[in-house]
This record gives C-alpha cells, structure tokens and sequence, in this order.
C-alpha cells in the first residue's frame, strides 16, 4: 500500500521542476497519484477495509484541491501535468 522510498525518488527527480525540489505542486499530485494507484489497487482484494478508503477519500481530495490550485495559478503546467500522469479531465 506504501510506496517504497526508490519510487518516491524516482516521482521526485522526474517531475520536480528545480534540482531539490521536493515540495512543489506537480511532485505532490505526482505522489498522490502513486499512492491512490496503490490504494485501488489494495481494494481489489479487500473490499471492506473501510478504514484505508477514508484515506483514499483524503488523498483524492488532496490531489483535486492542488490540482485546482495548479490549473488556476497555471494552466499550461496544470495540462503537462495531467498528460504526463494520464489523469483525465
């Protein structure tokens, strides 16, 4: 369900805009989307744990709030973003 730290390096040097750059919005969306994947994943072979969907829930409203955030301060990175994840919308 956790994504391993080699992953979220891999996430971070990928989509970080700058060297060192951990905290931007697209790094953030980036995680999210690793986690929600691995979550859905999770609930293919346990449907009643409703415990960690109360999680996910929070992560997808997180991702949706940045993603917001994002597509409002700047659209042209907010398309990149949801190309380069295939999210839709």
């Amino acid at each position: 369900m956790t994504i391993t730290i080699e992953r979220k390096a891999e996430l971070i040097k990928e989509h970080a805009r700058a060297e060192g750059d951990t905290g931007s919005t697209e790094v953030q969306v980036a995680i999210l989307t690793e986690r929600i994947v691995n979550l859905t994943e999770h609930f293919k072979g346990h449907a009643k744990d409703n415990h960690s969907r109360r999680g996910l829930l929070m992560m997808v409203n997180k991702r949706r709030s940045l993603l917001d955030y994002l597509k409002k301060s700047d659209n042209e990175r907010y398309t990149a973003l949801i190309a380069k994840l295939g999210l839709r919308k």
